[in-house]
């Protein structure tokens, strides 16, 4: 709901607030007061186009700001949650700065933003009639929502929706499947080829290390079997090997032993040493006696890194690559082979999916086909009361090629205002006024199921008079139960049946010679005198101003049963 508005230095409004309240608010003053300002101003600030021109005369820039109360608006609320802006709590305040020359700024509660954004959230605050592009009923997509929500079938329309993403992934995965099998299959044969060298070769995790140390041994065979044999001699085998020596030193350390016993300590190091002497002598003994010259061998081990050599060289450039490759290769391979099964799981999801898509998309037409035939009637039989005699609402719902995540039809609410003329789409009804009251006729019945908290009227009144405006105050009052609505108005009738009335006036200073605009809130006497003035009587007549209390006395009691079931706005720009 909006809770202030502030418009500074925008056109010929040098500095205006207007409170808003719960309920039908209405807005009156003389012709080129400004009132239609107000609405351009408020189009801007919810992302319309603004040009410099705009800002008023002898000021640099100007400013519009306004106050929402957006406790019950989920859409908004979210959003801001999103992008961390929520800091606000139930009040959200909107910013708009036109320069004259330079950049146009934006705010959200005090956060730079784009004008994009505002636009966003627009949508879910207000819906201006009279302005074709704020109006959410005028985009087929909301539409379809609402006959949805009309339909009672919101929660169908979202399983369509999720149910043909679904099937729309599935889809996509069948063809990136059917895109890499392509692939692979263009490459089998080389991948074969591949695999087959690999596997042929049945090389083995460390193997290229294992022969080159074998091959070493075997060119060195008679080197390596003299220098063990020779070590081998030292340590155990000959006369003057060390473990002689070392028996030889025990012996005389025994003798000392027995005269000190504290060098026991050290024979037995000696003793550890001689057994470490015997092991090793012989270990190299039987090291010399396996080796032997053998070239058959070391060709065959030669050959062998030979191979492995150009495998790592085309596979590599270590052997564990190699082996790697051929992993990869194999389940390339495999991959082919098994994509079939693939496939055809796929393709029965895909059969399972469409058919669940079907008969939601098919139960959800029927909903809407149903809910569009009583909308139809609905919003046609309001049309003579509002000034609309002859004319026609229709819901067209257009099949689709195929069904998508809106359902199976375009949803589109079509007018027909000139009995033999053809339904069109809302937008393009040429009359302010008459689309107004269109949008009037489809807010009473909507009700509810329009989230848009704010609904603003301008020419709502355009070529009305009589009980006509008497029956179009009672649909805008009717309206305020379940939205604000603001209406810009010169008739008595719908002002009378306000909950809020404001007053706007033009007035030239003394002070400045410039124009100033106000708003005003009226009460008592005024707003007495305001409605007599829009009787078109005289304002200060006896006469007139009976009648305007009459007309107040009338209206006040819907108005004050409509009061009393609305709250007063919490916050301001304060």
């Amino acid at each position: 709901m909006l809770i202030e508005l502030r418009v500074r230095d925008y056109a010929v409004i040098d500095d205006l607030t207007l409170d808003g309240a719960p309920g039908l608010n209405a807005l009156s003053g003389e012709t080129g007061s400004g009132k239609s300002l107000v609405v351009n101003a408020l189009s801007c600030l919810l992302g319309e186009r603004a040009s410099p021109g705009v800002v008023r005369v002898g000021a640099s820039r100007a400013l519009i700001e306004a106050a929402f109360d957006i406790e019950d608006c989920e859409p908004v609320r979210g959003k801001l949650e999103e992008l961390g802006l929520g800091a606000g709590g139930d009040v959200l305040v909107l910013r708009r700065e036109v320069a004259r020359r330079g950049r146009n700024r934006a705010w959200v509660n005090d956060s730079s933003a784009t004008v994009g954004l505002l636009r966003e959230l627009g949508r879910h605050l207000v819906d201006l009639h009279g302005q074709h592009e704020h109006q959410s009923l005028l985009r087929p997509t909301e539409q379809a929502k609402l006959l949805d929500s009309l339909a009672r079938a919101t929660g169908r329309a979202s399983a369509v929706a999720a149910l043909c993403g679904e099937l729309k992934a599935l889809v996509r995965e069948r063809a990136q499947l059917e895109a890499r099998i392509r692939e692979l299959e263009a490459r089998a044969d080389f991948i074969r080829f591949q695999l087959g060298e690999i596997e042929d070769a049945a090389l083995q995790d460390g193997e290229d290390a294992a022969l080159e140390m074998e091959a070493t041994r075997l060119e060195h065979a008679d080197e390596l079997a003299r220098n063990a044999g020779g070590a081998y001699e030292e340590l155990y085998a000959g006369d003057a090997a060390v473990t002689v020596r070392i028996r030889a030193v025990q012996a005389a350390l025994a003798d000392i032993i027995r005269l000190d016993g504290s060098l026991g300590e050290v024979s037995e190091l000696l003793e550890q040493s001689y057994h470490a002497a015997s092991e090793a002598g012989r270990f190299l003994g039987d090291y010399a006696s396996s080796l032997e010259h053998d070239p058959r061998r070391l060709e065959e081990v030669r050959a062998r890194l030979d191979r492995i050599f150009r495998l790592k060289r085309k596979y590599g450039p270590a052997l564990e690559n190699v082996l790697e490759t051929g992993r990869r290769l194999a389940a390339q391979l495999d991959e082919i082979e098994t994509a079939s099964f693939d496939i055809s799981a796929l393709e029965q999801r895909i059969r399972r999916t469409t058919a669940r898509l079907e008969r939601e998309a098919a139960a959800l037409s029927e909903a809407r086909s149903k809910a569009a035939r009583k909308l139809e009637r609905r919003v046609t039989a309001l049309f003579p009361e509002l000034g609309l005699d002859g004319g026609t609402f229709s819901v067209a719902l257009s099949p689709l090629a195929e069904v998508g995540p809106g359902g199976a039809e375009r949803v589109e609410f079509l007018a027909s205002l000139n009995p033999g003329f053809p339904p069109a789409p809302l937008g393009r009804i040429a009359s302010g006024g008459e689309l107004s009251r269109v949008m009037l006729a489809l807010k009473s019945i909507l009700g509810a199921a329009d989230r848009v908290p704010t609904l603003v009227f301008d020419e709502i009144d355009s070529g009305v008079g009589g009980e006509i405006a008497n029956a179009v105050g009672a649909r805008l009052q009717e309206t305020g139960r379940a939205h604000q609505v603001l209406a810009i108005t010169h008739l008595a009738q719908i002002a009378s049946r306000a909950s809020h009335h404001l007053r706007v006036e033009k007035r030239l200073s003394t002070d400045d010679g410039m124009i100033h605009t106000r708003a005003f809130v009226l009460d008592g006497d005024a707003r007495v005198h305001e409605i007599a003035r829009m009787l078109g009587g005289d304002p200060h007549s006896a006469a007139s101003r009976e009648h305007a209390r009459e007309l107040l006395r009338v209206a006040g009691r819907e108005v004050a049963e409509a009061v009393l079931q609305l709250q007063p706005p919490p916050h301001s720009l304060q």
